[in-house]
């Protein structure tokens, strides 16, 4: 560890709590914000165009405001500035989103884009409050803490916040709002006003990595050296369409299609979460040992096996009647999740792996320039499919964007062997 310089494990704790309450609100919202919007949108492309924005937000907007906090120097130091406005004001409006969704669409859209500007003003600030308080060799277990705390805050959000919506549709907003308030009063009181490891972390941000990676990356994809990384980057492109686009329009499926409770659809949706939480570490190890990208593969043969076989599932209760047809449901989600597990852990190291140790930043970028691209179309597209097809389509058009995956993960690492 840097000598003289202080670190605590404890800050490290405090600075999850506001990873713990961003991802809390923002599964919640990914859930139920669909649902809400349907009050007055019937089209599930729509809405999921309307859910895309924030990831549109995200990757326009904060790699502008971490390379600015990055820069910024005030009393209270170059980070707490965009959470003292970022943090409050998230939670105000998104405790007020329920309320505006009782007076107009137009009451309800402005009350919206405001919860998602004050949301991206303090995402990479918060993100960035780590590496600040954290010497390098510290940060992988620093970032292990926080992300679990961020899982945890997920699987809250569908289990409990779910179960709330349910008595009354305002109270799980009204409780992440004041837990997101909670955690920036946390914050305020506990990081440091210079922090000991300060650097210029903006770059860090994934979605910055995005950004910077666009032009620059897309120019050297179009290399023939680069044809092999090419496929396998598409190969993450559309299996996020599949997995994003599942996640933002399974409560409407749920509710409009299974007659489900709005707060039954989200806590089933849970059981997908929390098998990837209790198996990422075993496919991690998997994937060391066998080969991340055959562990993909056989990930992305099981999704699709899944996600063709939940439509049916209300048909098997001709066959055996009184089967509980949620709690099968959940099985399958469950299982769902364990085969996510098997993709989603090994993608990242996969493409960090494919420029070697001279490249990591770029590839890194890359990564995310793909990944997060598929999450600004996916709930539009797949809400598209619902309205032409029907609301099983979502499964059919999830699934297929995973067997192309799987054709174009295993063509890019043929030609990358090759090479």
């Amino acid at each position: 560890m840097t000598e003289g310089k202080p670190f605590s494990y404890g800050k490290i704790f405090a600075i999850g709590s506001g990873f713990f309450a961003l991802t809390l609100v923002w599964t919640f919202y990914n859930a139920y914000m669909p649902l809400i919007l349907g009050d007055y949108i019937e089209s599930r492309a729509i809405r999921g165009a309307i859910m895309g924005l924030d990831n549109l937000l995200a990757v326009i907007l904060i790699p502008i405001i971490g390379t600015w906090s990055d820069k910024v120097d005030t009393r209270i130091g170059n980070r707490l500035p965009f959470i003292v406005v970022g943090m409050p004001l998230a939670a105000l409006f998104f405790i007020l989103i329920p309320y505006g969704a009782m007076v107009t669409i137009w009451v309800l859209l402005f009350v919206d884009i405001i919860f998602l500007l004050a949301m991206t003003i303090y995402r990479a600030p918060v993100i960035a409050l780590m590496p600040d308080h954290t010497p390098s060799e510290k940060r992988s277990t620093a970032n292990g803490i926080i992300n679990l705390m961020g899982g945890i805050g997920a699987l809250i959000a569908l289990f409990g916040l779910s179960t709330l919506y349910g008595i009354d549709r305002a109270y799980p907003f009204i409780v992440a709002g004041l837990l997101l308030f909670i955690a920036f009063i946390f914050l305020y009181f506990s990081v440091d006003r210079n922090p000991p490891y300060v650097e210029n972390t903006a770059d860090d941000l994934e979605e910055t990595r995005a950004s910077k990676s666009f032009f620059h990356g897309l120019s050297q994809l179009k290399k023939p050296s680069f044809r092999g990384h090419a496929f396998i980057l598409s190969a993450i492109f559309l299996y996020f369409i599949g997995y994003a686009g599942l996640e933002a329009q399974f409560t409407v499926y749920a509710v409009e299609y299974l007659n489900m409770d709005a707060s039954a659809a989200g806590f089933t949706l849970g059981f997908f979460s929390l098998a990837f939480v209790i198996f990422a570490i075993p496919a991690g190890l998997l994937g060391s040992k066998l080969g991340k990208v055959p562990i993909m593969l056989v990930g992305l043969v099981l999704l699709p096996l899944i996600f063709i076989s939940v439509p049916s599932l209300p048909l098997l209760d001709g066959l055996f009647p009184g089967l509980n047809q949620v709690l099968l449901l959940q099985i399958v989600l469950f299982t769902g999740g364990i085969a996510w597990a098997f993709i989603n852990v090994q993608a990242y190291p996969l493409v960090a792996d494919l420029g070697g140790k001279n490249r990591i930043g770029f590839f890194t970028g890359l990564y995310y320039l793909f990944s997060m691209s598929s999450s600004i179309v996916a709930p539009g597209l797949l809400g598209l499919m619902m309205d032409l097809f029907s609301h099983p389509a979502l499964f059919y058009g999830a699934a297929t964007t995973f067997v192309i995956a799987f054709y174009f993960l295993r063509k890019g690492s043929i030609l990358i062997r090759g090479q």
